[in-house]
């Protein structure tokens, strides 16, 4: 883990990147960001793939708000499919704070669109590798399809430890950036980049400020 900083408006402010191995070709495959709820991880995402010319498969995670409160999320596939993950109002022997979760529905949904993208499409979103979605041993088995797929794959990923996330934050082809609210557009600039030329910056800690 490598502290880096960056001033902001007169202040300095630090984040850090994870990242491993030292061939870039190796390191610039899997691409995915991570940091605190509310930093628009992604809406990130969903602007990267409206601006690229690629051909993507997977899933985005939205909220469900009622009345400006949040509810619970719902997947979206990028085939257009749609199905609710978590809601405090569902019945499920799966909870994760408040909400409970649809694992069946992660599965037809999520997991099928991840499936489907590893065989018909360039580029694999998968947001997010989350508490939620982790409690599915078939999502575990296709991220990690995704990771040896030998395509790019694009998504977020949980901050906090967990033992499967953490594996996959240190397998030698992820790429692992912080998104906070004032690097959201240098994050957006580097994955567009990374989509259109294949490459991220050369240098291996970058400072997106």
């Amino acid at each position: 883990m490598i502290p880096l900083h960056y001033g902001q408006q007169g202040r300095s402010e630090e984040f850090f990147i994870w990242s491993s191995g030292f061939d870039k070709r190796i390191m610039e495959r899997i691409l995915l960001l991570t940091g605190k709820p509310g930093t628009g991880k992604t809406a990130i995402i969903k602007e990267a793939i409206a601006k690229a010319k690629i051909k993507a498969g997977g899933f985005y995670t939205q909220e469900i708000r009622t009345g400006g409160a949040r509810q619970g999320f719902k997947i979206v596939a990028l085939d257009g499919r749609e199905a609710i993950l978590a809601h405090i109002n569902i019945s499920s022997s799966h909870q994760v704070s408040k909400y409970k979760v649809d694992i069946d529905s992660l599965n037809k949904v999520g997991v099928s669109a991840l499936r489907q993208g590893l065989k018909e499409r360039d580029l694999i979103v998968i947001d997010e590798i989350g508490k939620m979605e982790l409690l599915s041993p078939q999502f575990r088995e296709a991220v990690l399809q995704a990771i040896d797929s030998g395509k790019k794959v694009l998504g977020t990923i949980m901050l906090s430890p967990h033992p499967f996330a953490d594996k996959i934050k240190s397998h030698q082809e992820v790429k692992t950036l912080l998104v906070t609210r004032a690097n959201q557009g240098r994050v957006l600039e580097e994955i567009l980049n990374w989509l259109e030329a294949g490459v991220l910056n050369e240098n291996k800690s970058q400072i997106l400020g």
